[in-house]
């Protein structure tokens, strides 16, 4: 029996690595809390698929551009 609903995953090994490698300082300074990121880095090191909330997502990759562009 196939499942009638599966949502798109977010769990690339790009998107891990980024998690990972994201300092708190940095995450701190967009307004996030330091716990968010705590947890996002444990799914991110665990062996399961895991999905992320849209707003984490737009600043996860709103940090990229910032460090690309630095």
């Amino acid at each position: 029996m196939k499942p009638s609903y599966v949502g798109k995953r977010d769990d690339t090994d790009l998107l891990r690595k980024k998690i990972i490698e994201m300092p708190y300082t940095e995450w701190k300074k967009m307004g996030f809390s330091k716990g968010t990121l705590h947890y996002m880095k444990q799914n991110a090191k665990a062996d399961k698929p895991f999905t992320l909330n849209s707003h984490n997502k737009e600043r996860l990759d709103k940090w990229e551009k910032l460090v690309a562009n630095s």
